[in-house]
């Protein structure tokens, strides 16, 4: 990982380890149909409506902040996409999924059902298009999917396997179901060891995001 010269426009464009899994597929599973924003590097509590050469270097701070280059890493890249939200907003909407850390025994299931706060001018809502899920190493979970969204491309997601080691996995649904690994190769010898990641979750709609730590212990000594 290195700068970008923020002095210059530069266009910086890779694919991530998800992209180049897909590529790699040569089925067809690899289609660029979008693109986003996202300001990742910017820390906007440095504008300062008080710098004494006047307004014209409110955000002088942020416009001199350096620029990251893209990395291939997709669960760390991108996390502060741009969203647009009605008129007037004055709270952004945030995720609830019902645990602040996820600790499962080998085998064991969870369901997550993910609410939306703030959004739309509800307390909590679900939101129509539903929200995905990315689970950042999928070799820590014997299944994980998404249920109550029935697009195509929901679908897809929702029934691709993935290959290859330390890779991640995208669902989407109004629910998602996760399975905790029962393969004892992924852990130390000792029957207590676990491994660990992060399971993230993103309203399709709000563009509301939250991140949850996941533990898998293992149980088994066979």
């Amino acid at each position: 990982m290195g700068y970008l010269n923020n002095s210059v426009v530069t266009v910086d464009a890779i694919l991530t380890k998800k992209g180049r899994e897909l590529l790699a597929r040569g089925d067809g599973s690899f289609k660029i149909s979008q693109f986003a924003l996202s300001d990742d590097e910017i820390d906007y509590t440095l504008y300062n409506p008080n710098h004494p050469s006047g307004s014209a270097f409110y955000g002088e701070a942020i416009e001199n902040m350096p620029l990251l280059e893209a990395f291939s890493d997709e669960t760390q890249i991108m996390k502060y996409k741009l969203t647009t939200l009605p008129r007037g907003t004055s709270i952004l909407p945030v995720l609830d999924v019902g645990y602040t850390s996820i600790d499962l025994k080998q085998g064991a299931s969870l369901a997550i059902t993910p609410q939306t706060l703030n959004y739309l001018g509800a307390t909590s809502t679900f939101e129509a298009s539903g929200y995905t899920a990315v689970i950042a190493d999928a070799r820590v979970l014997n299944s994980f999917t998404g249920v109550g969204i029935n697009t195509d491309e929901a679908e897809k997601l929702n029934t691709t396997t993935t290959v290859g080691t330390n890779i991640s996995k995208t669902v989407i649904g109004t629910s998602i179901n996760l399975t905790a690994t029962t393969v004892n190769t992924l852990f130390g010898d000792a029957t207590n060891s676990f491994i660990q990641t992060t399971i993230t979750v993103i309203g399709r709609d709000s563009g509301a995001r939250i991140t949850v730590p996941v533990k898998i212990t293992k149980t088994s000594t066979n």
